[in-house]
């Protein structure tokens, strides 16, 4: 249990984490909130008496649940260590969910292992789930999408309010410079959200090597995923060359560069959704096994804001994402229209009917 574990003096390293596990957690039970008189030494003393008393409490099970993805690894044992010790003091119970994807050898005794750890950090419950990887996309793909659809259905099973994962500002960064690099457009450069739907993301503004710290600090052996020093993942690659590249010929402060940019396009990106949630409804009609969307209100609209609606309304409508190819034929449209003929999208054509761009099903 939490409370027989020794506790090791506070750091700066697992300060940092708990301060960002507090401020994730803040708003789940506002109502039953016990207030932290900071991270002092004294604090951490006493806090495996504070658990205890509250996990023998008949009302406590009744009380939020969140759920650490623990890997095992240095960034998911420090946010399991710093969410163990803030959850009962918010007022909130917290577990683990240990994914084994079966990827390498001995990969069940890493898994078994890693849940042995969250239990002794007193989480609780601790469930532990074996996936089947096997999916498009490669590899890495497979498995990410294997894992959360592992988590989604372990926070259902046990009514969890949240799931946390442990990706870290040098995650983002790595995310940040794979999507300019695919150019796929703003969307990729949005990196990671802090919070989406149950998944939340406490780390995004600690760097990796704080965590490993407070592994130290804590005194807790992470494991080193292989996976993570294989240069056969365009990741690694970006982790181990690409970004210490751009440190020492740009100067240091590249990595909180690229998540201030993720920051900074996912706000422009929350503003041009409001615009286009207001704007969508008075320019849409109902067509024929399809929809249609006045070309005098897109022209009307400065050229982001027009492509953006385009996109929004045939992957709403369709369920298909444009490229930005496609995107720009259909702005043809409305910007040169000259009597051109519909054009032929993926599942769907567009074409142009006196004032209005008509989307249908192919």
């Amino acid at each position: 249990m939490a409370a027989d574990r020794p506790r090791p003096r506070l750091t700066p390293a697992r300060a940092d984490i708990r301060r960002a596990v507090r401020d994730a957690l803040a708003d789940l039970a506002p109502d039953i909130r016990v207030e932290n008189a900071g991270d002092s030494a004294e604090d951490a003393a006493n806090s495996g008496a504070v658990e205890a008393t509250r996990a023998e409490s008949p009302a406590f099970l009744d009380r939020p649940l969140v759920l650490v993805a623990l890997s095992g690894g240095a960034d998911s044992l420090a946010l399991a260590a710093a969410t163990a010790f803030e959850a009962p003091r918010a007022g909130i119970r917290a577990g683990a969910v240990v994914v084994d994807h079966g990827l390498q050898p001995g990969s069940d005794a890493v898994a078994i292992r890693a849940a042995e750890q969250a239990r002794e950090l007193g989480l609780e419950p601790v469930v532990a789930v074996t996936v089947e990887v096997d999916g498009p996309g490669g590899p890495e793909a497979a498995a990410r999408d294997a894992r959360y659809a592992a988590l989604a259905e372990v926070a259902r099973e046990n009514d969890a309010a949240a799931v946390l994962l442990a990706h870290t500002l040098d995650d983002q960064a790595e995310t940040v410079l794979l999507g300019l690099a695919r150019g796929s457009g703003t969307a990729s450069l949005q990196g990671m959200d802090a919070v989406s739907g149950i998944l939340r993301r406490p780390l995004l503004g600690i760097r990796r090597e704080t965590t490993r710290r407070a592994c130290l600090d804590e005194g807790l052996e992470p494991w080193d995923d292989p996976h993570n020093a294989d240069p056969a993942y365009a990741r690694v690659r970006v982790r181990e060359r690409v970004l210490p590249v751009l440190e020492a010929e740009l100067g240091p402060g590249v990595a909180e560069a690229l998540a201030r940019t993720a920051e900074l396009v996912r706000e422009d990106a929350e503003a041009f959704q409001r615009q286009i949630d207001e704007l969508i409804e008075d320019i849409c009609e109902p067509a024929e096994a399809g929809i249609a969307v006045s070309a005098t209100a897109l022209a009307a609209n400065p050229t982001a804001l027009r492509n953006r609606v385009i996109r929004f309304v045939v992957l709403a409508e369709f369920g298909v994402s444009l490229t930005r190819a496609h995107t720009l034929e259909v702005a043809r449209l409305v910007t040169d229209w000259h009597g051109q003929g519909s054009i032929d999208l993926p599942g769907l054509t567009a074409r142009r009917e006196g004032r209005l761009i008509v989307f249908t099903a192919s």
